[in-house]
């Protein structure tokens, strides 16, 4: 694999691209004969990412599905900081981001569980509580491409709603050349050092050597990428927006939680392949993948409760079309966090693919794969206060002012948040009472959630050919998985060793104040909590014992599935594709618990169930050359996506009312009530249709305009039904009147659809000039919307669904040369933000356009041949990540600024 130095972008959002693919298209169909004629009769040679673009394309033509193709020079290679970034930019996907940098992928408007990855066609584990994997843990330096298919053929395994993105490495016999490439990267954030025990800058640095032996019977790869990438954060969290009263119902800012962030991603990726064809007739392949992924966090910042609190609305306060837009709240008692987070995640990828050419027409195949991650998280909140318990210590009188359209409050205070000897160590609101035995004790919580994910599985298949007809040949196969995740949800109260008193922050601990001006606030009392926290000085105790839901949250998820194949693929003359049908058989079985607060305490009592079933999947590709150069391509396919990984948690919290406990006790006057998880949820189903044009005219050169559209047979969602409680301990072991309660429970239901439109451009400049030979341009745009009910109600908002995403580069290459500016727009969404344990919050989140530029030469001849030198900046314009609560920009739930991220570094490829 060849690394070369990569501009960043891609495929970047702008007005100026669509402006400018109006204008060029008529000519570029003008031009393509002549270029045509030309790439026939002439040998260019390209590199870099101009040689990107011609693979990718080329790849994209010969695909009998509906593809998008990230080629071997987009990856590999410096600047990405993960496969995320690079998906990015392809059309009909985009990414949520993380702490500002891309992390998960939505497919045509499908939240990342409706999209499988895999990695060199198996499937892979993901690190998050449910199927959609963090893309953020691949770094790019060790893969060779991946292949993004929108519509799934009948040998694709893990096909999903939106998409399937497969991941590949390199396979040295078919790169055929040694080649060793060494890259090294320094980064620079310019929001500085907001905490200070987390620095502004990292680097990169990453190692790749291929070879093969002489004969080319043997060849061995093997790459190491290491990142130690800085990000600072200015964030501003809401609590909600109440009315003023319950005769005013004009809006204000319930609460906020402000804080500055800073975070230091480490990552360690190894990568290994071993390629033997020790004849024509055996062909063997062993890779591994191994990932070390751990993010290391501070956030210092101040919870300010105000409406929800005791604090009190002065009057005077201004507004504006239903929202208080200024005021003060007297009597606010803040509560001032030094928190850390730590996550710690790995991964391990092992496979052997095994290939045997029985005859001249038969081929046998046989895959095994192994794959596993274990991540760790501790979340630890730190609290200070100026006394214990609520209504205790000096307060503070507030003033605060809201942007007229949506940002970050500021506001102006009356005392010294910067005191020591004022915020001490404390439960400032009287959070909690540990079960009720000790008044005001959370001086501070620590989460602690684990996710384990197992998957292994093997697979069969042959592959015959036909002589003459319409098929060439047909393949048979036979895939086995067997999966297993685990969810452990742990969370404990931290209660000072000093309790109840509040003591001071030692000074040895003391850093300097750390600022808030971003919310009008000079500076907060700063300390290194983490080593006073591990110094011993609190005392834990297990919230499972008074709350419920650590059980209802824990499960173990355990998958079978048994999927069969045949696929007979169509080459004859213009008309190619495949058709054929999956049959998946799948087990499918999970333990989690019953629990309840009986009122003495948490009774848990473990509980499993499940379901077996068989789905059918008929699938059909086609495509057609129906001028040269000039393609007509439809697919059509059931499709499934299984249940989220939390949904299918057997779970149940309920809770027993004794008053209700009579006799003559109904349905509708029951003694229990609950919600509830669903270990017999179906997957979603999906009856598919894309179609679409792709005009090819030139090296790199292609137009692609497609629709598509996905009737939804059912969608999961919460709904009541009738539960059955028999056995179910309850308050007291009293014996129940009545054994069922109606409960929350997900259940596949309704129907809907999502449908859109996508297109593409690739237009190099040199398909009108050989003097524009270098500039070129890449855009595309896509629209996706839906109507999905649930039970009867409006239709609803679907998780990662932009409507419209619209990316654009211009980039120029030659002679060594490199620039590049893109930029990416994706419009309103319905995130999905990780809460408390990891536990899911959906909330809408505003548009956003991300810039991007890099420059930089490599040397083509002399004693530095080989050497790049590279310059990049990301995220030019600090775009904000901002998300909104009802409909009203205005009314801000998230508010979080990255800075700019500079960098600069060098390759050296021999």
């Amino acid at each position: 694999m060849t690394l070369r130095t990569q501009f960043r972008g891609g495929r970047g959002a702008s007005v100026l691209a669509i402006a400018v693919s109006a204008f060029i298209l008529p000519a570029a169909a003008q031009a393509q004969d002549a270029t045509a004629a030309d790439d026939s009769a002439n040998d260019i040679v390209v590199t870099g990412f101009r040689s990107s673009i011609d693979t990718s394309a080329a790849q994209k033509r010969a695909s009998t599905s509906i593809v998008e193709v990230v080629s071997p020079e987009d990856l590999g290679k410096l600047p990405d900081l993960s496969i995320a970034e690079s998906l990015s930019r392809l059309p009909g996907l985009a990414t949520q981001r993380l702490d500002g940098r891309a992390n998960v992928v939505s497919i045509r408007g499908l939240a990342p569980d409706f999209t499988t990855t895999l990695l060199n066609g198996r499937e892979q584990v993901s690190a998050g509580n449910n199927r959609g994997v963090e893309l953020d843990q691949y770094p790019t330096e060790l893969l060779n491409g991946a292949v993004v298919y929108k519509t799934p053929d009948a040998k694709l395994i893990g096909q999903a709603l939106g998409g399937t993105i497969d991941m590949k490495t390199v396979r040295p016999l078919a790169y055929g050349k040694q080649q060793v490439v060494v890259g090294v990267r320094g980064e620079l954030n310019d929001l500085g050092r907001l905490n200070p025990d987390i620095s502004n800058k990292g680097y990169r640095a990453n190692f790749f050597y291929v070879d093969q032996n002489d004969d080319e019977t043997v060849g061995w790869a093997i790459g190491y990428a290491r990142m130690q990438s800085p990000t600072q954060e200015e964030r501003w969290q809401a609590w909600g927006y109440p009315t003023v009263s319950d005769t005013n119902s004009t809006k204000v800012i319930g609460g906020a939680k402000p804080y500055v962030k800073s975070n230091e991603l480490k990552r360690d990726g190894l990568m290994g392949v071993l390629e033997l064809k020790p004849s024509d007739r055996f062909h063997t392949t062993f890779d591994g993948y191994w990932s070390k992924f751990k993010d290391e966090q501070r956030l210092r910042g101040i919870e300010l409760p105000l409406k929800w609190s005791g604090a009190q609305l002065q009057p005077g306060y201004t507004t504006e079309n239903g929202l208080v837009t200024s005021g003060t709240f007297n009597g606010v008692e803040a509560v001032m966090r030094n928190d850390v987070v730590h996550r710690d995640a790995e991964i391990w990828a092992i496979g052997s693919n095994n290939q045997f050419q029985a005859n001249d027409t038969l081929s046998i195949e046989l895959d095994l794969s192994y794959s596993k991650l274990k991540k760790v998280e501790e979340n630890l909140e730190i609290y200070l206060g100026t006394g214990r318990g609520g209504g205790v210590g000096a307060t503070d009188n507030l003033g605060f002012v809201q942007p007229a359209n949506g940002g970050v409050i500021t506001f102006k205070p009356t005392i010294n948040y910067a005191d020591p000897s004022l915020f001490v160590i404390t439960d400032p609101q009287g959070w909690n009472s540990c079960g009720g035995s000790v008044p005001n004790c959370q001086d501070g919580f620590v989460n602690r959630p684990t996710i384990k994910d197992r998957l292994q599985s093997i697979r069969l298949q042959a592959v015959q050919a036909l002589d003459g007809g319409l098929f060439d040949s047909l393949t048979v196969g036979a895939n086995y998985s067997d999966r297993r995740k685990q969810l452990i949800d742990e969370g404990f109260v931290l209660t000072n060793k000093n309790y109840p008193n509040s003591p001071a922050v030692p000074s040895s601990y003391l850093f300097d104040p750390v600022s808030l001006d971003f919310i009008g606030i000079p500076g907060m009392v700063s300390f290194d909590s983490w080593k006073y926290y591990n110094d011993g000085n609190y005392k834990l105790t297990n919230e499972a014992l008074w709350e419920r839901g650590r059980y209802t949250n824990s499960y173990v998820v355990r998958e079978k599935v048994l999927t069969g194949y045949v696929q007979a693929n169509i080459n004859s003359g213009n008309l190619k594709g495949n058709a054929g049908v999956q049959v998946v058989h799948t087990n499918q079985e999970a333990d989690g618990y019953s629990a309840a607060n009986l009122g003495s305490g948490v009774v848990a009592r473990p509980v499993t169930d499940g379901d077996k079933y068989t789905d059918f999947l008929p699938s059909l590709n086609l495509s057609y050359e129906v001028a040269p150069q000039t393609l007509l391509r439809f697919g059509a396919a059931r499709m499934l996506a299984r249940a989220r990984m939390d949904q299918l948690n057997p779970g149940v919290g309920y809770g027993f009312t004794q008053a209700n406990n009579v006799d003559g006790a109904s349905i509708t006057k029951s003694p229990w009530s609950g919600n509830v998880g669903n270990a017999k949820l179906r997957p979603l189903m999906a009856d598919t249709f894309d179609i679409a044009v792709e005009k090819y005219f030139g090296r790199g050169a292609y137009i692609s305009v497609g629709g598509f559209y996905k009737h939804l047979e059912n969608w999961i969602y919460r709904q009541d039904s009738e539960f059955d409680f028999t056995g179910t301990p309850t308050p007291g072991n009293v014996v129940p009147t009545f054994n069922k309660g109606i409960v929350s429970q997900w259940q596949n239901g309704e129907s809907g659809k999502v449908y859109g439109f996508e297109a593409s451009l690739s237009l190099p400049f040199s398909t009108f000039s050989s003097a524009l030979d270098g500039f070129g341009f890449i855009s595309s745009a896509s629209f996706t919307d839906s109507k999905v009910r649930e039970g009867g109600a409006d239709p609803i908002k679907m998780p990662g669904l932009s409507r419209w995403v619209v990316n654009g580069t211009v980039y120029y290459e030659k002679a060594g040369f490199q620039a590049r500016a893109s930029g990416r727009y994706r419009s309103a969404f319905l995130a999905e933000v990780a809460g408390l344990s990891l536990v899911r919050d959906r909330i809408m989140a505003a548009s956003e356009f991300v810039v991007d530029a890099q420059i930089g030469y490599t040397f083509q001849s002399g004693s530095l041949e080989g050497l790049g030198i590279l310059l990049q900046a990301s995220n030019l314009t600090n775009e904000r990540f901002m998300t909104y609560q009802n409909d009203d920009v205005r009314q801000v739930r998230d508010y979080q600024t990255y800075g700019r991220n500079f960098m600069a570094g060098i390759t050296y490829k021999f």
